[in-house]
């Protein structure tokens, strides 16, 4: 348990301890690392399309999918609702024109092809395809060590998170709540404990969480947790401006990760900007958390 531990967190906080001051370098590691998402996901595909009773496979990633984003929602949703009664926004809500929501959830569902593609690939059980989940492996300890630089180098102190209270209490709850699905969720599903926390501690992060728990569960329950954050994504996307006039604390929480970049236009142009520092606090702790608590608990 320790090694596979040390296995995954080595390369994220050998990541996390190198600082960067070139601007430059920091804008190629981005792009490295859009890049290797789509090239785990296209392997994902294929490890996904290799198993055996396909069929009934695919069922049961649909439905750990279902049951694991409609209890996650839930469970965030009344702990978010209890926050804002508990610590209520002071400011007033302001909403600006939106972005085409459409065209952003068509960008999320470019990794869906992506997945699609490698799965159609992996149809054919070409020779050469048997080697893709040993090659996704390695792609992973890359891929954790440019997320450990990304985040270090995010230009996030500890004192700017310590000073933004909305936006720490929301990801506490976010977490605590998630969590707590993940529990429900594996006697839900009859799936051991700790796997169902697992799969709730993406909270979003679809590109990252997806690659972790296929790499630690396999493909059925790494696939589950990826469709499982990308709806989160989508509904987070769609559903904002609604919330954002009844619950700030909601709107902000249930985009998870992603409130610090993907859904952070969406959330300043429905909020205005005084939602978008605690925006930005809240998708870095729990960009932080994911990999640590993915990686305890598949350990």
């Amino acid at each position: 348990m320790l090694s596979s531990l040390l296995i995954i967190l080595a390369p994220l906080l050998i990541g996390y301890a190198i600082v960067l001051r070139q601007r430059g370098l920091l804008a190629r590691i981005n792009q490295a690392l859009s890049a290797m998402v789509y090239l785990i996901l296209f392997l994902m595909g294929i490890s996904l399309a290799l198993l055996d009773n396909l069929a009934t496979n695919l069922l049961t990633i649909l439905h750990y999918s279902v049951i694991s984003i409609i209890t996650i929602l839930l469970c965030n949703a009344g702990g978010l609702a209890l926050l804002e009664r508990v610590s209520p926004w002071r400011h007033p809500h302001r909403q600006q024109a939106l972005p085409s929501r459409l065209a952003m959830a068509l960008e999320s569902l470019k990794l869906c092809a992506v997945v699609a593609g490698g799965f159609a690939l992996g149809l054919t059980k070409l020779p050469l395809l048997e080697y893709a989940t040993r090659l996704s492996e390695y792609t992973l300890l890359l891929l954790l060590l440019l997320v450990g630089l990304q985040l270090r180098n995010s230009a996030m102190t500890l004192k700017q998170i310590l000073l933004n209270r909305h936006g720490m209490q929301i990801a506490i709850v976010v977490a605590l709540t998630s969590l707590a699905a993940g529990v429900i969720n594996a006697l839900l599903l009859g799936l051991p404990v700790k796997t169902g926390m697992a799969m709730a501690s993406g909270f979003g992060w679809y590109s990252l969480s997806g690659i972790l728990m296929s790499d630690a569960f396999g493909p059925v329950i790494g696939s589950a947790t990826f469709f499982n954050d990308l709806a989160r994504e989508l509904l987070a996307i769609m559903l904002i401006p609604a919330l954002m006039q009844r619950s700030r604390s909601t709107a902000l929480g249930i985009c998870g990760a992603t409130s610090m970049d993907f859904t952070l236009p969406v959330l300043q142009r429905s909020g205005g900007l005084d939602v978008v520092p605690a925006a930005i606090v809240h998708g870095f702790i729990l960009s932080l958390l994911t990999p640590l608590l993915m990686a305890f608990f598949s350990a």
